[in-house]
C-alpha cells in the first residue's frame, strides 16, 4: 500500500517538477539535502535537518544526497554513503522508495557533488550554493525564486503519500498527548511530562519536529515556552507538541486542568474546545482561511464576555481591539514537511505575498481554502502579563473585570490545536481521528 502511494507521489511530484522547470526555462534541477551545520568555535554539529524539498521527494535522511531531476528522464539520486568509522553506517537496504529512482551511492562528499550534470541548464535548490557554483551552476540557477515559488506553491497541496505520513504523525503524536496527561494528572514536573511525552512517542528529542511546549499554570502563557521546570503539581498543563513520521510532522496542542484550576478558567476550556469545534467543521473549500480567523476573534469575545472577563461581546469587541491581547497570534499555519509549512502567504504560483491585514500580523495563512491543503486550526486564550498591561492603559481598560482577570492569569493560557486536510466537500480532522478528546 505505502509503496503505491509512493509511486504515485514521485509521479505527481515529476508532473509538477517538469511543468515548473519549462515555465522557468531550466532542462532540470538538482537538490542537496544539505550540509551539517557546526556551531561556531567548536568540533559538534547541530541537529541536522535536510533541505525540506530533498525531503519532499525522499525520505531518506543525512546530509550530502544530491537528486537530479531532468525533464523526460527517471530521477537520479546520489546517495552519500561516507566510509567512516566514527559514525554508524546504514546500508541503503531496498526501502519500499528506492525503485522510483536511478540510484547512486559515493563515498564522499567530494564524490557525490563530482556527479553533478555537466551539460544542460540545471538549477540549483538548496543550502550549497557555493558547491553548485563551483559544479557550474550560473548565478541566475541558484535558488531561482521563480522556481522556488512554484514548488513552494506546490508543496501545499498534498498527495495520498503525505497524508498517509501525517496521519502516522498524528497517531504517534496522539500516543504521546495520551501519556503526557497522565503524567500531569499524577502531579508531574515539565520535565517528566515531555519526558513521558518522548517515550510514548518512541523517539528522541531530536527526531520532534518541534522542542515541546510542556507549560504549567502560568507558563502557559508564554506562546513558545520551552522551559522545562522541575515544579510539580500543576493545576493547569498547555501541551503543543507534534511527532515525525517519514519527515511529515503533526502539530497538537491540548490544554488540561485539574479541579484546583479556577472554575471560570476550566469553563473557559471546554468552551474554546467548542469554539475550536465549530471553527474546524467550517472548514471546505472556497472560504478564505482570513475570514476563519476573524470568526475566531468573534467567537472568542463571546467566551470572554459570557464568562464575565470582558464587558462587551461578539464584533463589537474585536472592533474595538479588546480579544487581540488575549488572542495575539494567529489562527494556524500550513503543515507538512516543515511544521510552519511554506507558501501560507504566497499569492499566486508565480510568487508574491498577500499579507495579513495590520492588525493581526502574525497570522501565517491568507490563502483561500483548497482541497489538497493541510493547516492547524489553534485558537488560544492566554492572559500575558505584558499585554494585559497596555490593554489596562488603554481607552478600552472600563470594559475588563480586571479583578477577575488578575484571578485568571495565574492560570497562563488555553490553546487546542487540530491538523485538518481539507477535502472536495469538506475536511477530514486527523487529530480528532486520533486524540478526540
Amino acid at each position: 500500500m505505502l509503496d503505491a502511494l509512493y509511486r504515485d507521489h514521485v509521479a505527481t511530484l515529476v508532473a509538477r517538477a517538469e511543468k515548473a522547470l519549462a515555465a522557468c526555462g531550466f532542462d532540470g534541477m538538482v537538490i542537496s539535502s544539505g550540509k551539517p551545520f557546526t556551531y561556531y568555535a567548536d568540533d559538534q554539529d547541530a541537529p541536522f535537518r535536510r533541505v525540506p524539498h530533498f525531503a519532499h521527494w525522499v525520505p531518506m535522511g543525512g546530509p550530502s544526497h544530491l537528486l537530479v531531476v531532468k525533464r523526460g528522464e527517471k530521477p537520479r539520486l546520489v546517495r552519500h554513503a561516507p566510509e567512516d568509522y566514527w559514525y554508524e553506517q546504514a546500508p541503503l537496504g531496498a526501502p519500499f522508495w528506492a525503485s522510483a529512482y536511478d540510484v547512486v551511492e559515493c563515498g564522499s562528499a567530494s564524490r557525490v557533488w563530482a556527479t553533478y550534470p555537466k551539460s544542460g541548464n540545471f538549477a540549483y535548490v538548496g543550502d550549497e550554493p557555493e558547491s553548485a557554483r563551483a559544479a557550474g551552476t550560473s548565478a541566475e540557477g541558484i535558488n531561482p525564486k521563480a522556481l522556488i515559488a512554484r514548488l513552494d506553491w506546490d508543496r501545499s497541496f498534498k498527495t495520498p503519500y503525505e497524508v498517509a505520513c501525517l496521519e502516522a504523525a498524528t497517531a504517534r503524536a496522539a500516543d504521546g498527548h495520551r501519556a503526557a496527561r497522565a503524567a500531569f494528572r499524577r502531579g508531574a514536573s515539565e520535565l517528566e511530562i515531555h519526558h513521558a511525552y518522548v517515550a510514548a512517542c518512541a523517539c528522541t528529542d531530536a527526531e520532534l519536529p518541534y522542542g515541546s511546549i510542556v507549560a504549567l499554570d502560568d507558563k502557559g502563557a508564554i506562546l513558545h515556552y520551552e522551559g522545562k521546570r522541575t515544579d510539580r503539581n500543576g493545576k493547569v498543563l498547555l501541551i503543543d507538541a507534534g511527532a515525525m513520521c517519514r519527515g511529515y510532522g503533526s502539530d497538537i496542542t491540548r490544554t488540561w486542568c485539574t479541579s484546583e484550576a479556577h472554575p471560570v478558567f476550566r469553563s473557559m476550556v471546554d468552551a474554546l474546545d467548542g469554539l475550536q469545534r465549530r471553527l474546524c467543521d467550517a472548514v471546505k473549500p472556497g472560504i478564505p482561511y482570513l475570514d476563519l480567523h476573524l470568526a475566531a476573534h468573534v467567537g472568542i469575545a463571546d467566551i470572554l464576555s459570557s464568562h464575565g472577563v470582558l464587558k462587551r461581546g461578539g464584533a463589537e469587541a474585536v472592533a474595538s481591539g479588546l480579544t487581540r491581547p488575549f488572542y495575539p497570534h494567529g489562527l494556524g499555519h500550513f503543515l507538512g514537511i516543515q511544521v510552519h509549512d511554506v507558501s501560507g502567504r504566497q499569492a499566486a504560483p508565480e510568487g508574491g505575498i498577500k499579507p495579513p491585514p495590520a492588525e493581526h500580523p502574525y497570522l501565517r495563512t491568507t490563502r483561500t481554502i483548497e482541497t489538497g491543503q493541510v493547516f492547524t486550526i489553534e485558537p488560544g486564550i492566554y492572559f500575558i502579563p505584558m499585554l494585559l498591561r497596555d490593554l489596562k492603559a488603554s481607552a478600552h481598560a472600563n470594559d475588563v473585570d480586571w479583578t477577575l482577570v488578575d484571578a485568571l492569569t495565574p492560570m497562563g493560557g488555553i490553546r487546542i490545536e487540530d491538523n485538518l486536510l481539507v477535502t472536495p466537500s469538506g475536511h477530514r480532522n486527523l487529530t480528532r481521528e486520533h486524540l478526540p478528546e
